[in-house]
C-alpha cells in the first residue's frame, strides 16, 4: 500500500515511551485488515471497523498493558486518525456526510458524520458493565474521541437501545465503519472539487 499518485493510502508510525504504533490504510481497499494490538476485544472491534467500512487497515501496537490498556488505545485511535487524515488528502471528490442507524439483537445504534476537517465528538452510549472481558468500556469513548480528533471528522455516535454491553460496543463501531466508509467514498458527481462552498476542507 505504498502512496502513489491517484490513491488514497497512508502509512503512520507514532512512537513514545508508552506506546509503539505503525499503521497503513487504504480508503479505497476492501476491508480487509491485520490486527495486532495486545488488546483481544479492541482487536475485534478494530477488525469490525475495517471490514465494514471497507478500508484496508493494517495495525501494530505494542504498549505499557503492563499498567492497562488505557494508552495503548487511545494511541492507536491518535495513528489511525492520523493514517486516515493524511490518506483523505484535500479531501477532492468525497461524500463528506453520512449517517445510519445500526441493528445489532437488542442493540440499536446511529452514527453519524461530517469529514470537515474540524474534529469533534459527540458520544452517547452508557454501558451496564465497567468491563467486557478484561477490556474497560470506558475506552470506547477514548478511542472515538482520539480518532475523531486526528482524523479531523465530526463524528456524533447514539446508543438507543441496548442491554448488552459487547452488542453496544460493537454497533458502535459497525455504525461508525459505516458511515466513515460511506462519507470518505468518492462521489463520481463531485468531480476533483471539495465538497464544501468553502472550496477547502481544513
Amino acid at each position: 500500500m505504498a502512496e502513489t499518485a491517484g490513491r488514497r493510502d497512508a502509512v503512520v508510525e507514532r512512537k513514545t515511551n508508552e506506546t509503539k504504533i505503525r499503521v497503513r490504510v487504504d480508503l479505497d481497499g476492501t476491508g480487509r485488515s491485520t490486527i495486532a494490538t495486545g488488546v483481544g476485544f479492541f482487536d475485534h472491534m478494530l477488525e469490525q471497523l475495517s471490514r465494514h467500512s471497507l478500508i484496508d487497515m493494517e495495525i501494530e501496537a505494542d504498549g505499557d498493558r503492563h499498567i492497562d490498556d488505557h494508552h495503548t488505545v487511545e494511541d492507536t485511535g491518535i495513528a489511525l486518525g492520523q493514517a486516515i487524515r493524511k490518506a483523505l488528502g484535500e479531501r477532492r471528490g468525497i461524500r463528506r456526510y453520512a449517517s445510519l442507524d445500526l441493528a445489532m439483537d437488542e442493540c440499536l445504534t446511529r452514527a453519524a458524520i461530517d469529514v470537515s476537517g474540524r474534529p469533534f465528538l459527540v458520544f452517547d452510549a452508557r454501558f451496564q458493565r465497567e468491563k467486557i472481558g478484561s477490556f474497560d468500556t470506558e475506552l470506547v469513548q477514548e478511542f472515538f474521541q482520539a480518532l475523531a480528533q486526528n482524523a479531523g471528522v465530526t463524528l456524533h455516535i447514539t446508543n438507543l437501545t441496548g442491554t448488552n454491553a459487547h452488542h453496544v460496543a460493537e454497533t458502535c463501531f459497525k455504525a461508525v465503519a459505516r458511515v466513515l466508509g460511506d462519507a470518505v467514498a468518492i462521489d463520481p458527481r463531485q468531480g476533483d472539487l471539495v465538497p464544501s462552498t468553502k472550496g477547502m476542507l481544513a
